[in-house]
């Protein structure tokens, strides 16, 4: 909840009481500060939440809580270079980063985050190449990174 609120500051310039009133139908802040001290903040607002700071940060940690990857849904559209240049850098970094720690350099957590983002965005173009056949329209923001 505080890395939201730390993005929505930093992003979208979203305090915590713009976040609490204007976002998740609170009258003041006091409530948000409550839940964000103590880790409970009820799930109806989670995806206001995340709206507002723009990235998907609480439902992130949820799904790799459990071990789970998060994969934007493919949306079978044409494949362009910039794709497939994007998948080979973030492939690139997620075998440097078991390279590096591998030798010491770098710690598993930090590893472990570029291992998730190569195995997303692979799984990305796996679910993509699964669509082309049938094409969806491309809905919703996609300017929340």
């Amino acid at each position: 909840m505080e890395g939201c609120a730390q993005r929505a500051l930093e992003k979208h310039n979203r305090g915590i009481e713009r976040l609490a009133c204007d976002h998740l139908g609170q009258h003041n802040a006091s409530t948000l500060y409550k839940w964000m001290g103590n880790g409970r903040l009820p799930l109806s607002l989670i995806l206001p939440m995340e709206h507002a700071c723009g990235a998907p940060l609480i439902t992130r940690y949820l799904a790799a809580a459990h071990g789970k990857l998060l994969v934007d849904i493919p949306t079978g559209r044409e494949c362009h270079a910039q794709d497939v240049q994007q998948l080979q850098t973030v492939l690139n970094d997620a075998v440097g980063a078991v390279l590096a720690f591998s030798s010491g350099k770098q710690s598993a957590n930090e590893t472990l985050a570029a291992l998730r983002a190569g195995l997303e965005s692979l799984a990305w173009h796996h679910g993509n190449v699964q669509q082309h056949d049938h094409p969806q329209l491309e809905l919703g923001d996609h300017d929340d990174e």
